[in-house]
């Protein structure tokens, strides 16, 4: 009997996936384990499997299009066997959100759209919505959905290439006007149209979290500055030996990730969450990293930092960083976080604070490391390396005490960071 194949969970926070490209097609024989087909969820582009042998018979939703979690995307079929059609793949009460109809139905008592040769045109209820608000003539767009289907981006896309209104037709209709027209200086702008840009996956959840972290979690603050002298000292003299053997030089991020595992070795306190009717304190610290990439950021996760060198923490980032740029992190390296450490010091950003990355409770900003007059122990003011550290945390799990000195612990390993190697 025909095998379907649905669009797969593939992060703790997916709800639906676009699928961005079949790797076979109709008619191809597939075996256990063949790739099928690139997916991007709201955290990066994954690889869809075959897990039953067959044929492929059908394929529900073509390249580009989006497909809710557990929604029937194609369909395996045997010998013999013919694939169903996707109405017949739809359970009842879904058929209506997954089924592409031949033609899209006009509302009652509305005429069809046609285009110029009065050919009733294929048209998405959204994209004929769009189009609606934004005034554009259906008979004039190609489609380019399936079958020749008009979607919404083909609206967008028509919106964006019109051509602006010539305002130097546009006549005065009073006196006032007539002579600023005449003026010299006066200056007449065109506006220009705005673009409506439909959120991705990635932007969705974002945004879905973050309105859940400030309105659900009691958040509260801590800056502090440190001397980040000796921490550049040192991490000179180590990059020196590194270039010197051929050797992939250390950040200024690999040093702060290795004094976060520290310091919350010191006051473990700070590596919990919020769970309803308890406090769950991790036993392992795995630090979450913001890196930005195209759609937002995403947080790829350093685990078990308490018991790696900074060497092993420096290669594991770049390597982590690198492939969520490129949307190839797998579900376990951005998932299931205890920390967060997040860094706008390579844009200049002197200070911050951030926004609690639930359910973690303690989020840690790292500004810029900045040249200022600072006063020395001696009393002298001399030339400082100044860094702002800024710390969030959820005032549940969190108290002020704790927060306080857990960045104490954490001055201690950035202005002394060879403590932090040993």
């Amino acid at each position: 009997m025909p095998i379907f194949i649905e669009m797969p969970k593939l992060s703790d926070t997916m709800t639906e996936g676009t699928l961005l490209k079949w790797l076979r097609k109709v008619g191809d024989k597939i075996t256990v384990g063949d790739v099928l087909a690139e997916v991007e969820t709201d955290k990066a582009t994954m690889e869809i499997e075959a897990f039953e042998d067959g044929t492929i018979g059908e394929i529900y939703v073509q390249n580009g299009g989006k497909a809710a979690v557990g929604e029937k995307i194609a369909v395996l079929v045997g010998v013999g066997e013919v694939a169903p059609s996707k109405s017949d793949a739809a359970p009842p009460a879904a058929q209506d959100q997954i089924k592409v109809p031949e033609v899209a139905s006009a509302p009652v008592g509305s005429p069809a759209v046609v285009n110029h040769s009065n050919e009733r045109l294929k048209v998405s209820p959204l994209a004929k919505k769009v189009a609606l608000e934004k005034g554009v003539d259906l008979s004039t767009i190609t489609g380019s959905g399936p079958g020749g289907r008009i979607v919404e981006k083909d609206i967008i896309s028509a919106e964006n290439s019109k051509p602006k209104e010539d305002t130097k037709s546009t006549t005065p209709s009073t006196s006032a006007s007539k002579a600023e027209s005449k003026s010299s200086s006066a200056t007449i702008i065109s506006p220009t149209s705005n673009t409506r840009v439909p959120l991705s996956g990635m932007r969705k959840v974002i945004a879905e979290r973050l309105v859940a972290s400030k309105t659900t979690i009691p958040h509260f603050y801590l800056g502090m500055e440190v001397d980040a002298a000796p921490l550049l000292s040192l991490r000179a003299a180590l990059n020196s030996a590194l270039e010197t053997a051929g050797l992939p030089k250390l950040t200024i991020n690999d040093f702060v990730l290795k004094a976060v595992s520290a310091a919350v070795f010191r006051v473990p306190k700070v590596n919990a969450s919020w769970d309803g009717d308890a406090i769950i304190e991790y036993s392992n610290i795995d630090i979450s990293v913001a890196v930005a990439i195209e759609d937002g950021l995403i947080t790829p996760v350093i685990r078990n930092a308490q018991s790696k060198t900074l060497s092993q923490i420096s290669s594991e980032m770049k390597d982590l960083a690198s492939r969520a740029r490129s949307k190839k992190l797998k579900p376990e390296e951005y998932q299931g976080g205890t920390i967060t450490v997040s860094s706008l010091g390579p844009y200049g950003i002197e200070n911050f604070y951030a926004i609690v990355n639930p359910p973690q409770s303690v989020i840690l900003a790292i500004g810029s490391i900045v040249r200022k007059p600072t006063v020395s122990s001696s009393g002298d003011i001399v030339v400082g390396e100044r860094m702002t550290i800024g710390l969030s945390a959820d005032h549940r799990v969190v108290d002020g005490a704790v927060g306080a000195a857990f960045l104490v612990e954490f001055r201690k390993y950035l202005e002394q960071p060879a403590l932090a190697l040993i």
